[in-house]
């Protein structure tokens, strides 16, 4: 596939670009990402009519061996899949404006360069024939409501552009399954420690968080309390950044391990879910409400703190801290910019005897997306997989984790094993 950079920039400003994508608060902390980003770039805009192969980049980028099996492996598929989900944050944050635009298109690992939606306009709207009319306009400052809804309408465009991916992505894959038949079982870190999920013929259901809230944008928006609220007043049809692109990334996941998954909000969950299927719930039980009506973790659990300057936050807490570990874990206070956070991963058994379910929650929204991104890596699986003592290659046994996330202006960019506990 040829590189799209025609009246784009020279190649040298598509370099300077590459350089500044790799010093984004995106991609700080993703060393292996920022290595594939800038090899896939030498490639792109040197060999552009060159195939590049799965093969070809875990020799020369990760250091593979020359017996390395995509076919078994599905290490670049998932880094992959990992950079166009930040090159898709990088460009719905602080590269919004950049004149050039870099994607990584589906079914190919060549880069596409584009301008820049400012750098298009310029393009497309020519100079005015004479000088503008002048005109005196009175500056008035935006109310506080009227940001609301803004701020509201952008992430609404964003969770809809996101989802309307993924149901894009899964009729690919309909039409993929339907023309080569089944895909069989993947090997590797990542295999073995989703198996519960990618065995048999079933497709797990990722049950993602919305919360309740009472209340409109532009006159205040509280959670909803069935104490006192009616339910008439009740609106359930929000969720966090952090889940939506949570879910982005487990949809990458599965399709690199030729499986699909069923996403379904909270408010629609149903025991029926529970007993017929596998289930991945996204976010804490604050959120997911759906989590307070089955079993779930029962080393790391949720609770509100109920006393001191932290009242009313949300907490893990360890129900069974071992020597110099902490009892209570929180992110950072409210009153200070989100830099942390911790999160829970844990594998549960199901409602019925067969069935698995998987926990990932943060106390925050970005939390949670850490929390998913850790058990989409390879690395930090294998970490893992190694830390879960009676764990076999041919079924993962049941454990709960507690994962330390760093963030950076809502980007999780780190992700660190504080403890596990094997059920």
């Amino acid at each position: 596939m040829a590189v799209t950079r025609t009246n784009v920039a020279a190649p040298d400003q598509l370099f300077q670009q590459i350089e500044l994508i790799t010093k984004s608060h995106s991609l700080r902390g993703s060393e292996s990402l920022c290595k594939l980003l800038q090899y896939l770039a030498k490639q792109s805009l040197y060999h552009p009519d060159a195939s590049l192969k799965e093969y070809q980049i875990a020799t020369e980028v990760y250091g593979r061996n020359a017996d390395f099996d995509p076919q078994s492996d599905s290490t670049i598929r998932v880094q992959a899949g990992r950079l166009r989900l930040k090159l898709a944050e990088y460009y719905a944050t602080e590269g919004a404006h950049d004149p050039i635009v870099v994607r990584i298109p589906k079914g190919s690992y060549h880069l596409v360069f584009e301008p820049g939606q400012a750098a298009a306009q310029l393009q497309a709207v020519p100079p005015p024939a004479g000088p503008a009319p002048s005109r005196i306009m009175e500056t008035v400052a935006p109310r506080p409501w009227q940001i609301s809804i803004v701020v509201l309408t952008a992430s609404l465009i964003v969770a809809l552009a996101v989802i309307a991916g993924l149901l894009w992505n899964r009729k690919r894959a309909d039409a993929v399954t339907e023309s080569v038949g089944s895909v069989p079982l993947a090997n590797g870190p990542l295999a073995e420690f989703w198996r519960p999920f990618i065995a048999g013929n079933g497709e797990p259901s990722v049950i993602f968080s919305n919360a309740a809230f009472v209340g409109r944008p532009e006159t205040g928006m509280r959670y909803f309390n069935s104490a006192s609220d009616s339910k008439a007043s009740l609106y359930d049809h929000y969720t966090g950044v952090g889940e939506v692109l949570a879910v982005h990334s487990l949809d990458e996941l599965f399709h690199s391990l030729g499986r699909r998954i069923r996403v379904k909000r909270g408010s629609l969950f149903s025991l029926d879910d529970a007993n017929n299927t596998n289930l991945i719930f996204v976010g804490s039980p604050s959120e997911n409400l759906s989590l307070l009506d089955i079993p779930g973790t029962q080393k790391f659990v949720f609770q509100r703190v109920a006393s001191g300057v932290r009242k009313g936050d949300l907490a893990i807490i360890s129900r069974d801290p071992k020597a110099r570990e902490a009892t209570t874990y929180l992110a950072s206070p409210s009153s200070t910019t989100l830099s942390e956070d911790y999160a829970v991963v844990g594998l549960v058994p199901g409602v019925s005897p067969e069935r698995f379910m998987m926990i990932l929650a943060g106390t925050t929204t970005f939390g949670t997306q850490g929390a998913v991104e850790f058990v989409c890596r390879q690395d930090s699986v294998e970490h893992l997989l190694q830390q879960i003592p009676a764990a076999n290659r041919k079924q993962i046994i049941p454990f709960e984790a507690l994962i330390r996330v760093k963030i950076a202006r809502g980007v999780p960019l780190e992700t660190e094993l504080v403890a596990v506990r094997v059920r």
